[in-house]
This record gives C-alpha cells, structure tokens and sequence, in this order.
C-alpha cells in the first residue's frame, strides 16, 4: 500500500498511448479511493526472439531471451493473431501458421513465456498479454512455432 495524496483514479487506457497521462482518467486528485485500492505496473523487457530449425530465418520453434538464456514459448493459446505480431517484428512479412505441437522439434531450456495473447497491433511479443516469465504449464511437446511470408 502506497502513502500520501492518490493523484488519478477511474485510468481508462485503450494500450496505444505514450504515457498515463494520455489515458482517460478523472481529474487530477479526485477520486473516492482508499490506499487499498491502490495499482501497480509491472514494465516488461523488451524481448528478444529467434526463429530455430526452420527452413529459413523465417520460420521455426519460437525462443526468446530472457535473464541471458533462450527460452521456449509454450503454444498453449497460440495462434495466427500471436505469429503475426511475431512475423512482423522479425521482419518477415505475414504470418502464414502458427503451429503448436513442436513442429521444429523440441527444444531445450526453460519455457519462458506461456499464455500468450496478442491483439495483432503490438509491435513486439514483449507487448502481449502473457503469463509472468517462467510461469507455466506445459512440457517440450508443445512448443510454439511460426511460419512467416519471408518478405
């Protein structure tokens, strides 16, 4: 719990604005809140992902970098929506599939991220809804993978 004057209550942000302070919101210091009711933000990192064992740079088993080792994506809910933003973030064009199931085989390592939900209109995958880093709860078979247009 916080302390002090509450600033901003009623926060309706549509996830494109620059700042807090872009979103719609009560006037500054009006509220009928209680420090019980106070919010918190948890910033992701900026991830950093590869494509493995596919037949280019352009398709393959998705991992991602994160406390310094690669990670799986577990594809539990993963779908076109999620392999597009991925695709587009790589650089390579639409998203054609987004196979589950470890179409490019198994891979090693911890399953970083699992739960994910894009809307299609990130710009990253660190952007997405997605279980905390870590939390998780599948194995090796299902593993996520993309296929992208490659252009």
């Amino acid at each position: 719990r916080g302390s002090g004057a509450i600033w901003l209550a009623g926060v309706q942000c549509r996830g494109s604005e620059g700042s807090l302070a872009a979103c719609k919101a009560k006037p500054w210091g009006v509220h009928h809140c209680s420090h019980r009711n106070d919010a918190g933000v948890v910033c992701a990192e900026p991830s950093v992902v590869r494509l493995v064992n596919g037949s280019g740079r352009c398709s393959g088993r998705v991992e991602v970098l994160h406390d310094g080792h690669w990670g799986r994506v577990c594809a539990d809910g993963w779908d076109l929506l999620d392999a597009e933003v991925l695709c587009h973030e790589l650089g390579c064009g639409a998203a054609l599939a987004a196979p589950g199931s470890a179409r490019f085989g198994q891979g090693r390592g911890p399953v970083w991220l699992d739960g994910v939900n894009c809307s299609g209109t990130e710009e990253t995958l660190s952007q997405c809804l997605a279980e905390p880093w870590g939390v998780r709860n599948c194995d090796h078979a299902e593993d996520a993978a993309v296929v992208c247009a490659g252009i």
